[in-house]
């Protein structure tokens, strides 16, 4: 259970890698997470099962996540709608697209292939055939938001997160800055989404509910256990912390509480995770008084 924790906690960090790119650049959450990473699963399952090979169609779940991305930012930035509400209005309409993707409230992947399946001439043991994938994909990903990042185009991306005025006056059109990060990030999350699909053999619209919080745990996560780090190593952080996040889950079940309530337990993690930093902050000035 151990091996298939961390295999889940590898796929799911690619979905922390998308939501940093708002929540930690962009200073604001997204909900259109929890619209594109299920849309991400339903595009390419969808896709596999009518035959379409699983490399492919895990590059159509992308688009579509893109795609998603692309009209919060369009709704946020030409139609003023207040981040939050593009969100939630994306969000909603995708369950409805999903419903027309898949036909279905929920799609199998039963005795077809997936993209895991490339690696099984590796007589790999069960579940490192995931993880290996995982690795491949999560270094990537990684790799190409370092090299966005540290291009022209990805420095004007940082400074319109840090400050947007002062972006502005620099000529840096900020709007544009915005969008493409929300196209980019609801990529990637629809990435994690349907890479998810494929390790569990389904996709289904509801998959998205609550997927921002097990993100920002990830994120939190990571920052809480190693402080300041440099960009490469705070995104090697992110994959930790999903991977701890998972470890905790499974302690949850391990401990035999009730899986229904899994959302509670999800939601009570992050926040104390969230809430350890005032607590330090709190304790750091009273040391300082005495």
């Amino acid at each position: 259970m151990i091996v298939s924790t961390i295999a889940q906690g590898l796929l799911w960090a690619i979905l922390g890698l998308g939501i940093f790119l708002t929540f930690r650049i962009l200073n604001f959450p997204d909900l259109t997470t929890e619209g594109s990473f299920p849309l991400g699963g339903a595009v390419c399952v969808t896709a596999i099962t009518s035959g379409i090979s699983p490399l492919i169609a895990t590059f159509l779940g992308v688009i579509a996540g893109m795609l998603a991305g692309l009209i919060t930012g369009l709704l946020f930035t030409k139609g003023k709608i207040p981040i939050i509400l593009s969100g939630i209005l994306v969000m909603s309409a995708l369950n409805s697209v999903m419903l027309f993707v898949m036909k279905s409230p929920n799609l199998s992947l039963l005795n077809h292939h997936k993209i895991f399946n490339y690696l099984d001439s590796l007589n790999l043991p069960p579940n490192f055939d995931k993880i290996f994938m995982s690795l491949i994909v999560v270094g990537i990903v990684i790799l190409g938001i370092i090299l966005f990042l540290t291009t022209h185009l990805g420095q004007a991306y940082i400074a319109t997160g840090d400050n947007e005025d002062m972006a502005k006056s620099l000529g840096i059109k900020t709007d544009k800055m915005k969008i493409l990060g929300l196209t980019i990030s609801n990529g990637i999350i629809a990435l994690s989404g349907a890479l998810i699909a494929q390790s569990e053999g389904y996709a289904d619209i509801n998959k998205g509910i609550g997927v921002i919080v097990i993100g920002l745990a990830s994120i939190i996560l990571g920052e809480l256990l190693f402080g300041e780090l440099t960009l490469f190593e705070r995104l090697l952080a992110i994959v930790v912390g999903s991977i701890l996040y998972q470890l905790l889950i499974l302690v949850v079940i391990k401990l035999k509480l009730d899986t229904t309530y899994l959302k509670v337990y999800s939601s009570a993690i992050l926040a104390v995770c969230l809430m350890i930093p005032q607590f330090k902050l709190k304790l750091f000035q009273k040391k300082e008084m005495f």
